[in-house]
């Protein structure tokens, strides 16, 4: 697919709501201002979470706001495969490990300097299990990123958002504030970071448009895409929709799903408004 290709990937697990909203209509103007293409994927990895009947609904949502998009479309579910062969690739350069810790044993193993150290996923791992071999994996693992054999070399990315530029990220920041993030985690076969960047190359993904919320997460998956040997994509990290209390909107959030607005008699055009669109 040549040209401008950008997407929306929503996971089936709750109603969308005007974050979302915003979200889609951002990827698809900037598609039609680069007279390129904005395709839907449904990010579908948690099994446990993720219904039909919500899938459904959000193509319903994205329908009566005017959206349309090349089908079929793309489901993670549908591609574990893909995502093994990924973590094959990345083992035999000896940048992954597998890891038997739970939140707990984490928690638990970090001292006091680093007690309360985050990073895009949470608790900033402690390197327990990092001398652990692939050959040793079990089904009750979790496969992480080694990211001291990972960052030989300083990374960087084009941001076509607010914050314009290029953004580049050491060795030591990565290995710092970002740490051995995970790849795989137990019964779902790949975790967000390996499935975003395997599929955004899958597709021709040459824009990633997402929120700002997601912008720490972005120098893991140029790293992954930098190992894997994949083409670069641009990122685009709009702002978020907020609460009147300022907080980020969540799918638990029903009083601004979507379709609570359309119940109250709603129109496409109002919810831009909502937005600032």
């Amino acid at each position: 697919m040549a040209g401008y290709v950008t997407r929306f990937a929503p996971s089936p697990t709750g109603p969308l709501h005007l974050g979302h909203a915003y979200s889609a209509l951002v990827a698809w103007q900037r598609a039609r201002d680069a007279d390129g293409t904005a395709l839907l994927r449904i990010e579908d990895l948690d099994r446990s979470r993720a219904r039909p009947e919500w899938e459904a609904r959000i193509f319903d949502d994205l329908r009566w706001l005017g959206l349309h998009w090349p089908v079929p479309v793309l489901r993670q579910s549908d591609r574990m495969q893909t995502y093994e062969a990924a973590l094959d690739q990345l083992a035999a350069q000896g940048v992954i490990y597998p890891c038997r810790c739970t939140r707990a044993d984490i928690r638990a193993a970090l001292n006091a300097p680093q007690e309360g150290a985050t990073g895009p996923d949470g608790m900033i791992y402690p390197g327990t299990c990092r001398d652990r071999s692939m050959a040793d994996a079990g089904p009750e693992d979790a496969i992480r990123l080694n990211m001291r054999r990972a960052m030989r070399a300083p990374l960087h990315f084009t941001e076509t958002g607010p914050n314009a530029g290029i953004h580049v990220f050491d060795p030591r920041h990565m290995i710092e504030e970002v740490g051995d993030v995970i790849l795989s985690r137990r019964g779902m076969g790949a975790a967000y970071h390996l499935a975003v960047v395997v599929d955004d190359a899958s597709q021709g993904v040459t824009e990633a448009v997402r929120g700002a919320d997601l912008f720490d997460a972005t120098p893991i998956h140029v790293l992954l895409g930098r190992l894997l040997g994949l083409p670069p994509v641009a990122y685009h990290h709009h702002a978020l929709i907020r609460d009147p209390q300022g907080r980020r909107l969540a799918k638990r959030d029903d009083a601004r799903a979507l379709a609570t607005f359309r119940a109250e008699g709603a129109t496409p055009a109002d919810i831009r408004r909502m937005v600032g669109l």
